[in-house]
């Protein structure tokens, strides 16, 4: 593991599927998101492993020149194909302590389109955050209507009484990767990151 030389000017917890789907779209979106992180001077903490969105992810923030922080459980090393080339590989016991972790050294979190693990971390953050366990910005970035059907039984629950509209505007919700990440960073406390001509 070689330290990054200079600190990031922020680091993203971004949340996504191991497996690529089946719309070349999502795979375009955590490259989009990747690129954003590294070409801003940001780190990506991510879940370690080298397949699907979460390896494409990490890859373009290398690329674009950022840092990434990868952290995985040992039972998920090889299901995973844990990331070797990550700045900082960190292998956990247990899932427990790869999210402890993540949430620790992310000063902000996103979910990308993904299965189940992303759903969970999701509404594990969101519900910390409702608590206030933490007060660190969250967002879904909804791109290509993947997460439609979520925001509209959202909207459900808060009809029925089981939510209220502010603990839905506890998360922030965009279509655009930019402009999302961009508000996530700021609402994080971090100056507006210098636009950079990449995407």
């Amino acid at each position: 593991m070689n330290p990054p030389k200079t600190p990031p000017a922020f680091s993203i917890c971004v949340y996504c599927g191991s497996r690529a789907g089946h719309k070349p779209e999502f795979a375009q979106l955590a490259v989009q998101v990747g690129t954003w992180i590294g070409a801003h001077g940001g780190q990506l903490v991510y879940g370690g492993g080298r397949n699907g969105l979460m390896g494409l992810v990490a890859e373009a923030t290398m690329a674009a020149g950022g840092t990434v922080v990868g952290i995985i459980p040992t039972a998920l090393v090889e299901k995973e194909w844990a990331h070797q080339g990550c700045t900082e590989l960190h292998v956990v016991d247990t899932m427990h302590e790869r999210k402890r972790l993540m949430a620790e050294k992310a000063d902000a979190f996103v979910a990308l389109p993904g299965g189940i693990g992303t759903f969970e971390e999701l509404f594990e953050v969101w519900t910390w955050r409702q608590l206030g366990y933490h007060d660190k910005p969250v967002g879904i970035l909804n791109s290509h209507g993947y997460y439609d059907g979520l925001m509209a039984f959202m909207d459900q629950v808060v009809r029925d009484g089981f939510m209220t509209e502010w603990q839905t505007q506890l998360v922030m919700v965009g279509t655009e990767p930019q402009a999302l990440l961009q508000g996530l960073v700021e609402a994080a406390g971090f100056a507006p990151p210098a636009k950079v001509g990449l995407l």
